[in-house]
């Protein structure tokens, strides 16, 4: 049993489903679904669509670089049944997938770092835009102090 990659999205293709497109110099294109199929006869470029694991890897959304990844690598080369090598290339595999795993967690969290400080100066400029349903005078001035540290703080880091 052969699993394919969607030539579009990256997704897998399992064996009896999507389409094919078989090009006039014979090269083939393999789709996970009509909608992939559709996008790639419409030529579209799949690292500007949101979907795709292209623009995921672009955009830094995933891991692009790391040595687990050649070992999904695709291999043509027949290898005689071996009890103890399939035993080892199983525990290889679970292994792999713990490595891979904990270094996605880590990616995720190495990006999410800042995510605090971006959602506070996203509620500080909602806060901002709206100031004039705010009611108290109080919390203006308090809006406004905020306001003041983040461009100080803005101007110093442009600084260096």
């Amino acid at each position: 049993m052969r699993l394919e990659k969607c030539y579009f999205c990256s997704s897998t293709v399992y064996p009896g489903h999507g389409t094919m497109f078989v090009r006039n110099d014979s090269k083939m294109f393999r789709f996970c679904r009509s909608k992939c199929s559709k996008n790639f006869k419409m030529k579209r470029n799949p690292r500007k669509l949101g979907w795709t694991k292209a623009f995921r890897k672009a955009a830094g959304k995933e891991m692009a670089v790391d040595s687990t990844f050649e070992f999904e690598k695709r291999r043509n080369v027949p290898v005689r049944y071996n009890r103890e090598l399939v035993s080892k290339t199983v525990q290889s595999m679970k292994r792999i997938s713990e490595i891979k795993a904990r270094r996605e967690r880590a990616f995720f969290q190495q990006r999410m770092a800042s995510k605090p400080e971006q959602e506070r100066e996203q509620n500080i400029k909602e806060i901002e835009k709206n100031l004039h349903i705010l009611s108290t005078p109080a919390t203006r001035a308090k809006v406004e102090e905020e306001r003041v540290k983040i461009v100080s703080r803005n101007t110093e880091s442009s600084k260096n």
